[in-house]
């Protein structure tokens, strides 16, 4: 009640937000995970929903637990925005808000962005596979920018042959 302020003490933890990232890019892996051994091992499943069951989980899957991290950054950084709005800008607390607005928001840009690499990654393993896995195009420094049906002109009689072209 002394000094009502939030601001500075989310600006000491935000930059711990940013290892939010390796738990996103790897949650569709873990959720899959989950759900293999739920299918495959009774005892497995048994045990998941004993501890399901406990009053301290409040009713919820293991999967709405899992969910939890992968919304925290976006949630911090709506709550931070909503904050500030409401917050007077002579406050005290105004610039330590914004500064950790800032990195949050940074946060959760590494997050989307560790998202976006694991997505490109999976559809590069697809591709992979779809071309009978004899060319090794699967590398973090390849990036899918287009794919589509094309169609080829020969050059002589003008013909049009259909293709599948990935850039």
């Amino acid at each position: 009640t002394t000094t009502p302020r939030i601001g500075d003490i989310l600006q000491k933890l935000a930059p711990f937000l940013k290892m939010y990232g390796e738990y996103v890019k790897n949650f569709d892996n873990a959720m899959e995970l989950v759900k293999t051994w739920t299918e495959r091992s009774p005892q497995f499943k048994f045990i998941i929903q004993d501890i399901q069951k406990e009053k301290v989980c409040g009713n919820l899957t293991l999967q709405h637990h899992m969910l939890e991290p992968v919304q925290r950054i976006p949630r911090y950084e709506m709550l931070l925005k909503d904050y500030l709005r409401k917050l007077p800008q002579d406050s005290l607390d105004w610039k330590d808000a914004e500064k950790s607005l800032e990195i949050i928001s940074t946060a959760a840009s590494h997050s989307n962005s560790a998202i976006r690499k694991m997505e490109n990654l999976k559809k590069l393993l697809e591709i992979y596979e779809m071309l009978g896995e004899e060319e090794d195009i699967v590398n973090p420094s390849n990036e899918l920018i287009k794919e589509g049906q094309i169609l080829k002109l020969a050059a002589r009689n003008t013909s049009a042959q259909e293709r599948y072209l990935f850039l």
